[in-house]
């Protein structure tokens, strides 16, 4: 921490907080917002852009799997940076690096270059890191009985840039017509510039920085590198049941949703579904993941963080039901689809507000890394074994398997639930 920050992160009273939580969920909400629509605009022709530069279709899925790689392995070194330095300097970061993987994306799309292209994509995931983490700067002074809201409204925010961002991508796309750039990788390029003008926002307007004006404000018996270590926050999340459940929760309900939406277009094609009416199961997919965030943090903060969890099992659960059990009915699909997004909100919303409610504060930048890494991972995995179960089996089986997913995190939910009851130790 610089001389500067720490002056204006003590020179912070217990007054000024409301104003200050406030003006910083603003810049978040409007970083989340361009952010979000980056990564959308981006997104929405990856796995044709990396049809038409490898030439095969069987290889365009690498390029959407290559983001969520990205994105899971910068999680923790991220989470390095923002540890040592604050929230400002690792998003600052992330959108920076985000910027310069779609700017390579552009080159490798234009050069023809498969192995460029992944690694575009690659670092292109940084800028989806960066949403992520945003999340928990939202939550660093916030009050502990509102802090499910405050995270819940920066998810709230990637509404707008997830709808907007696919409708963006064709005129994006015609807007490099001339220039001797694919029209798939027109979005790119607009993505690059998107990034670029968050990382300003963040720079400029995330003073003084959450995190470290929370430390300021924190005891001084928590003030040492070492309770701010990487270490620090593994050993935090290893030592409470909580924060295990917490990370345990974010990885399932993110893995059972990316597994079963990403195969749910190419089920409704086997089903005579056209493009347009995919494109609508997905939009409303999309409502269910971000629009309700506010009502799934409002439940969270007063119904308590493991019951937000029973609501996102229960909620999951229903989903690969409806999903899983709809055969050729479309409307059945959307409907599951609907409640798949419900349940993921659910379960982000609360489990990483448990998780910052369950780890000191010194650790928790550390510990919010090494979830978002877990997450990503886990979901990287279930993509591409969602491909595998579906080619050798049905879309009904991977349903089936995501609600498998679903048994051990509810039984851990039980089981954390009944120590609480007992009064025995929960380890935070």
């Amino acid at each position: 921490m610089t001389a500067v920050e720490r002056q204006a992160a003590v020179s912070v009273t217990p007054d000024r907080l409301p104003a200050l939580r406030r003006r910083i969920s603003a810049v978040l909400i409007t970083t989340q917002i361009l952010g979000g629509l980056g990564v959308a605009t981006g997104i929405a022709l990856a796995a044709v852009l990396a049809k038409e530069v490898s030439g095969t279709e069987s290889l365009s899925g690498l390029a959407p799997t290559a983001t969520v790689a990205g994105t899971a392995v910068l999680s923790m070194p991220l989470a390095a940076l923002m540890t040592a330095r604050g929230r400002r300097p690792g998003l600052v970061l992330a959108y920076l690096i985000g910027a310069v993987g779609a700017g390579v994306t552009v080159v490798a799309a234009s050069v023809g270059s498969f192995p460029l292209l992944l690694c575009g994509m690659a670092a292109f995931g940084a800028a989806s890191a960066a949403n992520l983490q945003a999340r928990f700067a939202a939550a660093d002074l916030a009050e502990p009985e509102r802090r499910a809201r405050a995270i819940s409204l920066v998810v709230w925010a990637t509404t707008i840039g997830a709808v907007l961002g696919p409708n963006i991508a064709a005129p994006a796309g015609r807007s490099v017509t001339g220039l001797g750039i694919p029209t798939a990788a027109g979005p790119f390029l607009w993505a690059s510039g998107i990034f670029l003008i968050s990382a300003v926002v963040v720079a400029l307007l995330l003073r003084p920085d959450p995190l470290l004006t929370a430390r300021a404000l924190a005891p001084a018996e928590e003030q040492s590198p070492a309770a701010r270590s990487l270490r620090a926050g593994v050993t935090a999340v290893a030592a409470s049941p909580r924060a295990r459940l917490a990370v345990v929760t974010v990885a399932v309900a993110h893995t059972a949703m990316v597994s079963v939406m990403s195969m749910t277009p190419v089920d409704l094609a086997h089903h005579g579904a056209g493009i347009d009416l995919i494109g609508l199961v997905i939009s409303g997919h999309i409502a269910g993941m971000y629009a309700f965030a506010p009502l799934m943090g409002r439940l969270s903060d007063r119904l308590g963080r493991l019951s937000g969890i029973g609501l996102a099992v229960g909620l999951l659960a229903c989903a690969v039901f409806v999903a899983g059990t709809a055969g050729g009915s479309h409307g059945q699909t959307a409907v599951g689809l609907f409640i798949l997004g419900l349940g993921w909100s659910a379960g982000l919303v609360s489990g990483s507000a448990l998780l910052t409610d369950s780890v000191p504060q010194p650790a928790r930048a550390a510990a919010q890394g090494l979830s978002d890494l877990v997450m990503n991972a886990s979901a990287g995995i279930g993509g591409a074994v969602a491909g595998l179960v579906v080619a050798q089996a049905s879309y009904a089986w991977l349903n089936f398997t995501a609600a498998c997913l679903l048994v051990p995190l509810a039984g851990l939910a039980l089981f954390t639930l009944r120590r609480r009851a007992k009064g025995l130790p929960m380890g935070d």
